[in-house]
Formats: structure tokens, C-alpha cells, sequence
């Protein structure tokens, strides 16, 4: 008898004054293409989460991508977005690293006005559980360049713990191959306390 294979079923997570949506083609107006670009200039984001969205076909073709892993339940990419206006406010991406053995990885990233707000910890906690109860994922992992301090606490406030150092091992928006953090759960880790840390 063969096991199901684990997936990445699309569903919308609502957290009140957040929502997490689905990215794909829909909906994919010139608001949402604007954003994408505007992120990718940003500073922050161009050296830790480098994107390719430096214009509206680009953007689009990034949006397709993600369309795709949700098609073939590899990726979940979710949009964070303010609930009563509907704005961009960054994202959080889940996709397997081994989909057989349940191993998963989480990033994201937050526009400048979005930071310091709790946002990248509240939405990463949430994509974390649905990943556990809803895909059946075993083993999630959150990697950061040393430099990175921001997501570092954010994965310690969201129960990741700290694994050891990886040399050398992701190339970033500078163009160098930095040291990164690992950090991991695993479905069995109780949940963090709701103050994090």
C-alpha cells in the first residue's frame, strides 16, 4: 500500500488584520506587479531575499512560479496582506527540501512600512502549523546569514532552534556566499510560547 504523497494544498489563512493568501497569476493587478518591483528595490530585501521582480513581466513571471508550486503542491507561497486595505505587506514561503521524508524549508521577507510590527513572527508561526497539521511536514528548517540578527529572533520567537552554522553556504544580494544560521522544528517540538523567545 503507497503512503499519499505529502502537498502544499492552497488555503487561505486569516489572521485578523492579516491575511495570508495565496500568490499566483490571480489576483495579479498593476498594484500587486507595482509591489513586487517596489520590493525588490528595497535595500533589506535586495540583500537577504534577492527577487527577481525588477519589472511588471518579470514580476509576472515570478507570480507564475509560484502558481506553479502550488499546482504541483512543492511550494506554498503566501502574499501577507492588510485585511482592511488590502496591501502588500511582504510574504512567507514554505516548499519541500525533501518531500518523500516530509522536510521542509520557511523564508520571508516584509516591506519597510510592515517591520517591527510583529508580522514576520505572527505569519511564519502560522505557515509553520498549517505546514505540520495540513501537509504532514516532519521537519521544517529556517536558514538566515549570520548577519541577519531580524530573522534570527524571528526564529527563536518562532520555536526554530538554532542547529549550528553553515559555512559559506548561500550566495546573497551582495554577490558573497555568506555563513548562515540553521535553524529547525519538528512536529513533535511543542509550540512556542506566545511571547516567543
Amino acid at each position: 500500500m503507497s503512503t499519499p504523497q505529502r502537498t502544499f494544498a492552497r488555503t487561505t489563512l486569516d489572521l485578523g488584520d492579516v491575511q495570508l493568501h495565496p500568490w499566483g497569476r490571480e489576483p495579479a493587478g498593476p498594484e500587486r506587479l507595482d509591489a513586487l518591483v517596489a520590493a525588490a528595490a528595497d535595500p533589506t530585501i535586495a540583500l537577504w531575499n534577492p527577487l527577481p521582480t525588477a519589472d511588471p513581466q518579470t514580476a509576472r513571471a515570478w507570480l507564475e512560479a509560484r502558481e506553479d508550486g502550488w499546482n504541483r503542491g512543492t511550494g506554498a507561497a503566501f502574499a501577507a496582506l492588510d485585511t482592511t486595505h488590502g496591501t502588500l505587506l511582504g510574504t512567507v514561503n514554505l516548499r519541500w527540501t525533501d518531500r518523500t521524508d516530509g522536510q521542509a524549508m520557511i523564508g520571508y521577507w516584509f516591506l519597510p512600512e510592515a517591520r517591527g510590527r510583529g508580522l514576520a513572527t505572527r505569519t511564519t508561526r502560522a505557515v509553520t502549523t498549517w505546514g505540520f497539521r495540513t501537509a504532514d511536514a516532519r521537519r521544517i528548517e529556517l536558514a538566515h546569514a549570520t548577519g541577519n540578527d531580524a530573522s534570527c529572533r524571528v526564529a527563536l520567537r518562532c520555536g526554530y532552534l538554532p542547529e549550528g552554522t553553515l559555512r559559506a553556504s548561500h550566495l546573497f544580494g551582495d554577490g558573497r556566499h555568506h555563513d548562515e544560521h540553521l535553524h529547525a522544528r519538528l512536529t513533535t517540538d511543542p509550540e512556542p510560547s506566545p511571547r516567543g523567545g
